[in-house]
């Protein structure tokens, strides 16, 4: 069970969203804040208590951005990436991610870093793929710190090295529990994946099944997908196909595709 979405979820949006309401949101953004444009613009697309909106999502991105808030570049990249409220382009979600990694933020270099290796609007080029997800970890991401270790543990752009890989899984663990901790549901969520995983902490399903609740309790739509999947299997859970369902379907209206093909599945 493998991260293979951009992350979506922000510390600073996830955090406004819950201190403002709607309306002191607007306001704020028309006075012009642009985290609380982006923070809006979170709102929308999420659909937290408003009605899922992703052109609104996609506007009040785009003037965040345009405002030099590289959080709302990287959550517009997603959008384009996905083609969300935007026709798909992945050659302008990598620029996104290119300015908000330039502006120093790591989150933004390791989406960038991910788009460089699989070859999505850019030529695929695994070096460059580890320079940025180093930059990334150096500079505290803890989804940097997973993708290069993964690239350790697998020889992908560099020669295989366990012992490097599971230095930079621990690195992750201890990024990401800070992260959850503090809020950050991107970080529940990775950490859900390195407890699935073992990577870096010993295989304990238990533990990622509570990770992927607390993130999918805060909207994250993979944390409710790989709830979903645990609940399907039986994995830290007890079996049940009415609640995998259920949480396939949080994760499909929350606009993940894979969620609404999974529902079809189960009998």
């Amino acid at each position: 069970m493998k991260k293979i979405i951009l992350i979506i979820g922000l510390l600073f949006s996830v955090i406004v969203a819950k201190d403002l309401n709607l309306k002191e949101l607007e306001t704020n953004c028309n006075n012009g804040d642009m985290k609380a444009c982006s923070s809006l613009g979170n709102l929308y697309d999420k659909g937290k208590g408003v009605k899922q909106d992703y052109q609104k999502a996609f506007q009040l991105y785009q003037k965040a951005c345009d405002g030099e808030y590289l959080e709302a570049c990287i959550n517009l990249g997603v959008l384009y990436y996905k083609g969300k409220g935007v026709e798909q382009n992945y050659q302008i979600a990598a620029q996104l991610c290119q300015k908000a990694c330039d502006g120093g933020n790591s989150e933004g270099c390791a989406n960038l870093g991910y788009l460089y290796q699989y070859g999505k609007g850019v030529e695929q080029n695994y070096q460059k793929a580890i320079q940025l997800y180093q930059k990334s970890c150096d500079g505290g991401d803890s989804w940097g710190c997973y993708n290069l270790g993964d690239s350790y543990q697998y020889g992908k752009g560099v020669e295989q090295n366990h012992q490097k890989a599971i230095q930079l899984y621990q690195k992750a663990t201890q990024l990401s529990k800070k992260a959850c901790d503090d809020g950050v549901l991107d970080g529940c969520f990775v950490l859900g994946d390195l407890y699935y995983e073992g990577k870096g902490v010993k295989q304990n399903y238990q533990k990622a099944a509570q990770l992927y609740q607390k993130a999918c309790d805060g909207w994250d739509l993979e944390g409710c997908y790989n709830l979903g999947v645990l609940y399907e299997n039986g994995y830290g859970v007890k079996k049940d196909n009415a609640i995998a369902k259920e949480y396939y379907g949080k994760a499909c209206d929350l606009g993940l595709q894979k969620g609404c093909d999974e529902i079809q599945k189960i009998k």
